[in-house]
């Protein structure tokens, strides 16, 4: 009998509602549904947070109304079957899950179906004999030979294309046409300050009388920033007609940490110093890369202009053409500095700043602390400041900028002054003049954190101009500072 009295009553409710119902017969005079208990259903703006007292808006019941029921529906009237019908508190309304961005697929590591190769051009004709056809390529004089991009021959995997040219020319370094990109991460705009206080760097930059000369191989750079405006930049741009520019945004920033002008709201380290720049990057769903091919094009633009450092402040894979450019480039003597890369303390060293005659940077905060993702490793040279670093934004204005690629220029501005006051120094003088006069930061000597510590330009050179110092011999990995050396703090 309930249960057809429930149906009854339910099916006049909904048909016609509850306020057209003027004499529901024997139930007549019995509360049928009070407008709050509609809105408590619905999961109005009643729920989730006000400030009314009882069970809180965590309750079970849903909301700021607290666990009793309303009076006026206590107790189901004198007919006690409409008491679960009517009168139960709501069911607790289901959680809103937080609504998750889609996940991005991975990144690519390298260019599909392509190699990247140095050899001769009697190499590159038998490569296509092979069935490799050449992309492009152009003669490279930092290696004393021709770079090309390969398209491997249909049916063969990249590593059976790889193999079958080695084989066919042992001679020739060949590999797969890795990507690489800038090592940036979101910066926090909590109390901006230029970081150069932190390594006893001036703020105004003027150093000595010297000009130094810095190769950049980056993005893109707004010229028409305020920062940049007037600078010695000569740009070059690798990226052709068919991929889209690469963006501004991380190759601004650098230019504006080495070069900004004095006067700006991010004056550089060496805003007299001229800056050799070539964006080696494209733009490609969403993502600036540079590939081994357009980086060891852009060293040998950079290598061929008498810089005294060259910055990179990006990262990849271990490559095998690219491990002879770099190793070209030291040979004549040119210090390249990289950064130690975002990837985690517990991850694999990156490239180019593995390779052995890079120059290393890693960074840390204005605590001394080292960024939680900055690689860690045996090859790590020097510490700087790399979180919330304050620079040029890509259009106008300035922001607090973090990672790695944020920390090197400090490195590459302390070398490039060096080698540019003193041109007869090697690369082992300049690193153990560096290594003299940091802040050891964690064990003794050089560490995988910190490298040999935080640089310092104020122990490096006390009096602008002053020379460096010199004949500090690195025994047993700790750093042994001689009679002529600035001692260790």
């Amino acid at each position: 009998m309930a249960s057809v009295l429930r149906r009854l009553a339910l099916g006049v409710l909904f048909v016609v509602g509850a306020s057209a119902v003027p004499d529901l017969g024997p139930f007549a005079g019995f509360p049928l549904a009070s407008p709050a208990f509609a809105d408590d259903d619905d999961g109005g703006d009643d729920d989730g947070g006000g400030d009314d007292g009882g069970g809180g808006s965590g309750g079970g019941n849903g909301g700021g109304r607290g666990g009793g029921r309303d009076d006026d529906r206590d107790d189901g009237g004198a007919f006690p079957i409409f008491r679960d019908l009517f009168d139960r508190d709501p069911p607790p309304a289901a959680p809103r899950r937080a609504r998750r961005a889609a996940p991005q697929p991975p990144r690519p590591a390298y260019a599909p179906a392509e190699l990247v190769a140095i050899g001769s051009a009697e190499d590159l004709a038998a490569a296509e004999g092979l069935g490799f056809i050449i992309i492009a390529d152009e003669e490279i004089v930092l290696v004393g030979s021709r770079l090309a991009r390969l398209r491997v021959p249909a049916g063969l995997t990249l590593a059976a294309a790889r193999q079958r040219l080695v084989a066919a020319r042992p001679a020739v370094a060949v590999d797969l046409n890795h990507y690489y990109r800038p090592e940036a991460e979101p910066g926090c705009a909590d109390d901006p300050c230029l970081a150069r206080s932190l390594i006893g760097w001036p703020r105004d930059g003027v150093l000595s009388a010297a000009t130094p000369r810095i190769g950049l191989i980056d993005t893109g750079i707004n010229l028409a920033h305020e920062a940049l405006k007037d600078r010695k930049i000569d740009l070059t741009s690798l990226s052709d007609a068919p991929r889209d520019p690469s963006s501004k945004v991380h190759g601004t920033a650098i230019a504006a940490l080495l070069v900004g002008a004095s006067g700006s709201r991010t004056p550089g380290l060496l805003p007299a110093a001229e800056l050799v720049a070539v964006d080696a990057f494209h733009h490609e769903r969403g993502d600036d890369r540079s590939d081994a091919y357009d980086l060891v094009r852009a060293l040998n633009i950079v290598a061929a202009k008498d810089v005294d450092v060259i910055n990179l402040s990006l990262a990849g894979p271990d490559n095998e053409v690219l491990r002879r450019a770099v190793a070209a480039i030291a040979e004549r003597d040119l210090m390249m500095v990289a950064a130690a890369g975002n990837d985690g303390p517990n991850a694999d060293p990156i490239y180019p700043a593995a390779y052995p005659d890079v120059t290393v940077a890693t960074a840390v905060d204005r605590q001394y602390r080292p960024y939680r993702r900055a690689g860690r490793g045996e090859h790590i040279d020097f510490a700087a400041p790399g979180v919330d670093v304050w620079t040029a934004a890509s259009i106008s204005g300035a922001r607090p900028l973090t990672g790695t690629s944020f920390a090197a220029p400090f490195v590459t501005a302390a070398i490039a002054h060096l080698r540019a006051g003193s041109p007869e120094l090697k690369r082992a003088d300049v690193k153990q003049a560096l290594a003299a006069t940091v802040e050891d930061l964690g064990e003794p000597g050089r560490d995988p954190i910190f490298g040999w510590g935080l640089l310092r330009l104020d122990r490096l050179d006390p009096a602008a101009g002053s020379p460096p110092v010199l004949g500090v011999p690195i025994e047993g990995g700790v750093i042994r500072p001689t009679a002529t050396g600035i001692p260790l703090h």
